[in-house]
């Protein structure tokens, strides 16, 4: 049964179950807009995700049926309601930047989950994440351009290192909106599900995830973003320096133990 974290804010509900955390952007009544108290929440629960051991996976979604609707620059302007959460906010060294996954990536696997509108500070999000599992009725888009804005939580560097130079333009510059089917195509997106289904279909995800060793894990997630444009021999060295710990850890030692006994292996993160 999951259980709701302290780290929560009125905008963002951080709940655990087992190895999964769920991130919910609560703020329906403006589509799940930004808000300082929603970043804050945000920022918190990636630090909980990084330092937390028995934490595996996140997923991150939105309530009633949306995802984002980006930010909301008047609402996060205005300081939380909640005194500890301004202090939170004072606290937390760029918490915007945090938040939006633009700084600060949790060192586990985010899958996030849309349903409904993910555009602007949506996409961006979106984008920091590691997997992306998208409603069929959902709607994309980078509309910055359209609003004279720029996509400050990175997806103009982001999104050609993702889909490509041609595809990632296309969606920057026009600031159109962008269909699920659109964005499987382009690689953007993992899986395209039913309207209602995305949110279950993450957590089948995650629990697949959280079955694979930990240490395994996280290795691979480290390797990428730190060679990510390295020359292939230097990032083959560093490759091997998180490597090569994994291939001697005790986790690597029980997942040999329970192919040979023919049952699931059990993971300590050591």
């Amino acid at each position: 049964m999951a259980e709701r974290l302290p780290i929560s804010t009125e905008h963002c509900i951080v709940e655990q179950d087992g190895p999964v955390v769920t991130v919910t952007m609560n703020r329906p009544e403006a589509r799940n807009a930004l808000s300082s108290a929603m970043l804050v929440g945000l920022a918190d629960a990636w630090r909980y995700m990084s330092e937390t051991p028995e934490v595996r996976v996140g997923i991150l979604t939105g309530a009633d049926g949306q995802f984002c609707a980006g930010a909301d620059l008047k609402a996060m302007g205005t300081p939380p309601s909640d005194p500890e959460v301004q202090e939170r906010m004072r606290r937390i060294p760029d918490f915007h930047w945090k938040g939006l996954l633009r700084d600060g990536r949790p060192t586990k696997p985010l899958i996030c989950a849309i349903e409904g509108y993910a555009v602007a500070g949506g996409t961006e999000l979106l984008v920091g994440t590691d997997l992306r599992v998208v409603a069929e009725d959902a709607t994309l888009g980078l509309y910055e351009a359209k609003r004279g804005l720029f996509p400050m939580g990175g997806c103009a560097i982001r999104l050609p290192r993702q889909i490509g130079y041609a595809n990632a333009m296309d969606i920057l510059l026009t600031a159109r909106s962008v269909t699920p089917r659109e964005a499987l195509a382009m690689g953007l997106v993992n899986q395209v599900v039913p309207a209602g289904t995305a949110l279950a279909a993450a957590r089948e995800l995650a629990d697949r995830i959280a079955a694979n060793g930990p240490l395994a894990v996280q290795a691979i997630l480290r390797v990428y973003r730190e060679t990510e444009h390295l020359p292939e021999e230097d990032a083959l060295k560093i490759s091997d320096e998180i490597g090569w710990p994994v291939i001697g850890s005790q986790d690597a030692k029980e997942g040999s133990r329970a192919f040979k006994e023919k049952r699931p292996p059990v993971f300590e993160g050591k």
